[in-house]
């Protein structure tokens, strides 16, 4: 297991301080629009990493986590007549990314967004992203996907896994899906959300059997669907883990359950992160712990501040693997 990060560097200084907290691995992306990037910037992006000492081991397809509405992909999940060229692109950009040297991309299939309720206070006055299902506006018009039942959902989700997963796998690339965050009740804005529930993320990873296709697998917003998530994550990690089905880890905490829970750092909350990371290791899981959403903390830095808390404590855990014999010496 690597300590990687997603946190967009703002300028080269802030890739140094990655490396000197012990970052090794990133998801970060050259700049502009993905479906713009060429074979050389990739590349160019990649060896200014390697100048850092920290190794490109993922980046983002145009298939993000914001609303449909700004989507720079839209018409794949809308199943808009652009479809069939947005993918293409991606396509594309599967082999130049794989032709780079990277050997991962993640993506999500959003079409809401990450709906949360008001930010709440945290430990020591930090400020932190909430869900209240009773302080939603349950009734909440859809947007541009309109209605979209859960067999509807499907289709779009599998026209696109039959047409990149081949080529995924063709290109010995693995794809990284994120799963929806959070967990919503069926037409929540007009949406089934098929991939917000543990069922439907096995449904998901069924489709197109490949290596290559698995989970983003953020365990903060699994745990955001689990009525009991200090049990029950153990054995959703040994499903998708013994199956080798995630790429990649959110080393996310909640306090709370599924439709009602705070995000919180990783040492305070409902999830025993120690427990879960000695069981990704026991399942042989090889990539990136990375942090995912941090609470907003005082002073003149918060967000890398933040990180730069959970970046030690993923540190020190991996160490402690180490030391008890889970994970070779680094």
């Amino acid at each position: 297991m690597r300590l990687g990060t997603q946190i967009p560097a703002r300028n080269d200084d802030d890739f140094r301080i990655m490396a000197q907290l012990g970052v090794t691995h990133v998801n970060s992306d050259p700049p502009g629009n993905p479906h713009d990037w060429t074979l050389d910037d990739l590349k160019r992006h990649r060896d200014k990493l390697d100048g850092f000492g920290l190794v490109l081991d993922m980046v983002q397809l145009p298939l993000a986590s914001r609303p449909i509405e700004e989507s720079k992909s839209p018409d794949i999940l809308l199943a808009g007549p652009d479809r069939d060229r947005q993918i293409d692109s991606i396509c594309t950009l599967i082999e130049n990314i794989a032709a780079a040297g990277i050997p991962a991309a993640k993506y999500n299939m959003n079409i809401i967004g990450i709906p949360r309720s008001e930010s709440e206070e945290g430990r020591g006055g930090s400020l932190n992203s909430t869900f209240r299902w009773d302080k939603m506006d349950q009734t909440a018009a859809p947007g541009l996907a309109g209605e979209l039942p859960e067999d509807e959902n499907w289709e779009r989700i599998d026209y696109f896994l039959s047409r990149v997963v081949p080529v995924a796998e063709e290109n010995k690339l693995r794809l990284a899906c994120h799963p929806h965050d959070p967990y919503t009740p069926p037409g929540y804005k007009g949406v089934t959300r098929v991939l917000g529930t543990v069922e439907g993320l096995k449904k998901f990873v069924s489709l197109h059997e490949s290596p290559y296709h698995g989970l983003n697998f953020c365990q903060g917003t699994v745990g955001e669907m689990l009525d009991d998530p200090a049990t029950e994550i153990f054995d959703v990690i040994r499903w998708f883990g013994s199956r080798n089905k995630i790429f990649n880890v959110h080393f996310r905490n909640i306090r709370g359950r599924k439709l009602d829970f705070m995000e919180v750092f990783p040492d305070e909350g409902t999830m025993d992160m120690w427990a879960s990371i000695k069981l990704y290791a026991e399942l042989g899981y090889p990539y990136m712990i990375m942090p995912d959403h941090v609470p907003l903390v005082a002073g003149e830095d918060p967000r890398n501040t933040a990180f730069a808390f959970v970046y030690g404590y993923i540190a020190a855990q991996l160490e402690a693997l180490r030391a008890e014999g889970y994970l070779s010496a680094a």
